[in-house]
């Protein structure tokens, strides 16, 4: 499962945006509700398994998935 796949998926009920910005060169912006998670452009890589939603959690903290009690 992808990134942005597994945060639709498992933390839709926190996330009010989500922006994937792809473009010339490679370049790979994920943005949650306006922040900047993850920028290949800055990095000069692909982003590792499990690095983004890492990222995410690092922003919104440890919160239960969609569908958890």
């Amino acid at each position: 499962m992808s990134a942005i796949s597994d945060l639709l998926s498992n933390y839709q009920h926190v996330i009010e945006s989500l922006t994937v910005i792809t473009g010339s060169k490679g370049v790979f912006d994920v943005r949650v509700d306006g922040a900047l998670i993850y920028s290949k452009d800055e990095t000069g890589r692909h982003a590792e398994p499990g690095e983004i939603l890492a990222r995410f959690t690092d922003l919104v903290g440890d919160i239960r998935r969609y569908g958890e009690d």
